[in-house]
């Protein structure tokens, strides 16, 4: 069975919840209750290094879920945040979790789409464990295929692991190049 973005939690009680720029939908250490699908604007899971950094673990925009795996744990492990404007659907944790043990369809769906998510999470973490700010954009690009426009460049950075600056000058550097 196939669930678009649009209905994937059709059938399951769920609310929808306008969040205003810099909200948090969960902390880092909160218990799982809910499963969010956001439905317009844009959602960032995040986690916050010791040294002061900021890396995005998700960029969740129109139809994707939120730390979809969190729905097998007890707390979350990130820290999920509105980047734009965005209204979320909220779908308890309980509700999903009988709707996925009685429905295989359905469960087979999820996984599906789970393993999705790993696929591009290994990707992301390739781009992580190369050394050079340019190998990592050079792997960005060929994921993504062109630069995101100006202003989604700091996005960007976080998305790779490098600071603004760095992103910048190595843009730079490549389009001097013949």
């Amino acid at each position: 069975m196939s669930f678009s973005a649009n209905n994937l939690f059709g059938g399951l009680a769920s609310q929808k919840r306008r969040f205003d720029p810099g909200a948090y939908l969960f902390h880092r250490g909160d218990p799982v209750q809910s499963l969010f699908r956001v439905a317009e604007g844009e959602v960032q899971l995040v986690r916050h290094q010791e040294a002061g950094g900021m890396i995005v673990l998700q960029r969740a925009k129109p139809g994707d879920v939120v730390a979809e795996a969190s729905v097998f744990a007890a707390i979350y492990h990130c820290d999920a945040v509105t980047r734009l404007e965005a209204i979320v659907e909220i779908v308890p944790k309980d509700a999903f979790l009988t709707h996925f043990r009685q429905n295989p369809d359905f469960a087979e769906t999820w996984a599906a789409r789970l393993a999705r998510e790993v696929q591009l999470i290994r990707l992301q973490n390739e781009i992580l464990s190369l050394k050079t700010v340019r190998e990592r954009l050079q792997a960005w690009l060929a994921w993504h295929g062109d630069l995101p426009p100006k202003g989604e460049w700091v996005q960007l950075a976080r998305q790779i692991g490098v600071t603004p600056e760095a992103l910048y000058r190595e843009i730079g550097k490549q389009r001097a190049r013949p």
